[in-house]
């Protein structure tokens, strides 16, 4: 006799509150500081490893790799390298990546909004 789990019926992919839906995969992907702050920086333009990796502070060139490449896999950010010696890589924003950058933008502006709420408050819950 086989013992079958019940699932709950088909997955949803969309469903963020399910943890095998591929919804919650790419919301942890691109909800990092690391990918928000990449996107933040190219915007509307193109820009080459090295500008990214200097207008994005903090940032190693290990976690700007990984990060870079986890955009491309999602199809937020195209890579375009040239064939000079040594190889010219550029990086710009898809569609979908600039329609990303909107929602970013309008966290940044919130964060800006309320940055002085949320450090008096962070100080009135550290000296508790």
């Amino acid at each position: 006799m086989e013992t079958k789990q019940f699932t709950g019926g088909p997955t949803d992919p969309a469903d963020l509150r399910r943890a095998d839906s591929l919804a919650r995969e790419i919301f942890s992907d691109v909800a990092n500081k690391w990918a928000l702050l990449i996107i933040e920086m190219l915007g509307d333009r193109t820009l080459r490893f090295s500008e990214l990796r200097d207008g994005v502070e903090g940032i190693s060139h290990k976690m700007l790799t990984q990060n870079l490449r986890m955009l491309e896999r999602n199809g937020l950010v195209e890579r375009t390298v040239h064939p000079t010696v040594p190889p010219r890589v550029e990086y710009t924003l898809t569609g979908p990546g600039r329609a990303l950058r909107t929602t970013v933008d309008v966290m940044c502006e919130w964060t800006h909004r309320n940055l002085a709420h949320i450090e008096v408050s962070r100080r009135r819950f550290d000296d508790v």
